[in-house]
């Protein structure tokens, strides 16, 4: 009886095994897979642009920036470093779409039209929340309502900062950038909250210091 060969291309590669990540600052972060996307797993932690650059912060953390035209900050949740190992970090507009880039080479910052199809994908706005969102009450406040994580996103509550200053709704809530301008003033983010089931998308200030998570390119 003769012997079979069988040839395979061992150059190709699985799509579905977890990417890993490192940004400029030695970051690690892994990937999954939904639909036809490749998302990070957890927010987005550099303090440095893509090309090595300082990302902005302000001194003090709390400092009052509605009066600048373009901030480009970052920030620890209420300037404790060791919210940044599970939460990553919170970013203004300005900084999210700066050319230097803040993601890794090969990832950007989605588009409002990119997380539209990750929530599409997931069904629809009504109930891709609760599967976006880490299952249980470790990081979310109880009941967090809805959340099954079947996506393998693992969303956690990171919070926010406000353009005055102060940090608000770690473990309760988080709020992503798109690229995307609404405005002048305003350009379109996705929300998730511990009481709800559902994705908000709507457009909101660019002082504001929101997450990010970065979108295979």
């Amino acid at each position: 009886m003769g012997l079979i060969f069988i040839l395979t291309d061992c150059s190709k590669k699985d799509d579905n095994i977890p990417i890993s990540i490192t940004d400029i600052d030695g970051n690690v972060y892994t990937s999954v897979t939904i639909g036809t996307q490749v998302w990070m797993v957890e927010n987005l932690k550099t303090t440095k642009y893509r090309n090595g650059d300082l990302i902005g912060t302000t001194a003090p953390a709390t400092l009052e920036i509605s009066q600048e035209a373009t901030p480009k900050y970052q920030w620890a949740y209420d300037d404790d470093e060791n919210n940044v190992v599970t939460y990553g970090r919170l970013y203004t507009w300005y900084a999210v779409t700066d050319t230097r880039n803040v993601c890794p080479v090969g990832w950007h910052v989605p588009s409002d039209a990119e997380w539209t199809t990750l929530t599409t994908y997931l069904g629809g706005e009504s109930v891709a929340g609760g599967k976006l969102k880490e299952a249980g009450t470790s990081h979310w406040i109880p009941s967090n309502e809805g959340a099954t994580n079947s996506s393998g996103f693992t969303a956690l509550p990171s919070g926010i900062r406000t353009t005055n200053g102060s940090f608000s709704s770690l473990g309760g809530y988080c709020a992503w950038w798109s690229s995307t301008e609404e405005s002048t003033p305003s350009a379109y983010h996705r929300y998730i909250g511990y009481d709800i089931n559902n994705v908000g998308s709507y457009g909101y200030y660019k002082h504001y210091g929101f997450s990010i998570r970065c979108l295979q390119d």
